[in-house]
């Protein structure tokens, strides 16, 4: 009977379904291998972006981190010479209050000088206040006393040898004539 079929024709198209269940038997597990090859390969690209990014990620805050340590840097530089500068100005405040003290100190060094030169004419016509009371009162041993005490600590040559008012002699020629007048005796 098989023999018969195939003769027939209709043999001739068992053996094709044979076929063709085979060969469309194996599309169906190709198309699920294929799909399960784009399924992986899916995956792996989705893997492979996540990691991607996980990794731009990591970067970026490494990088973030970088910039805000570059910025405090630089803000630390700023406040650094802005120092810079304040200290140039300190320096130069300073050297301008050096030299003010340096003034002040001359200044009164002229001032200590003139009042010692003050003190030391103060003496001397206090000296000769004495001297001429002393020689108002005819006591030469005292008026020659004074006189070498004045002699002695330069007094004489500090009296003033101009007057103010006319007619009047000057303390120093007064003393030369009390000196004059108390040696002779």
């Amino acid at each position: 009977m098989k023999l018969e079929k195939r003769s027939a024709g209709a043999p001739a198209q068992e053996p094709a379904s044979q076929e063709q269940a085979p060969s469309g038997g194996n599309k169906k597990p190709v198309i699920v291998y294929i799909m399960i090859l784009f399924i992986v390969a899916f995956l792996l690209m989705a893997l492979s972006f996540a990691m991607h990014q996980r990794s731009n990620s990591v970067d970026m805050d490494e990088l973030k981190d970088k910039v805000d340590a570059l910025q405090a840097t630089q803000a630390t530089q700023g406040e650094n010479i802005q120092l810079q500068n304040d200290l140039k100005v300190a320096y130069e405040e300073k050297a301008q209050l050096q030299k003010n003290v340096e003034s002040l100190e001359e200044q009164l060094a002229k001032s200590q000088e003139e009042t010692e030169s003050v003190k030391k004419q103060y003496e001397a016509m206090n000296a000769f206040y004495t001297l001429q009371q002393q020689y108002a009162a005819e006591d030469d041993a005292a008026c020659q006393k004074t006189i070498a005490v004045m002699e002695k600590d330069g007094l004489d040559k500090l009296l003033p040898a101009e007057t103010t008012t006319e007619g009047i002699e000057s303390p120093a020629q007064l003393y030369l004539e009390i000196r004059e007048d108390t040696a002779v005796q």
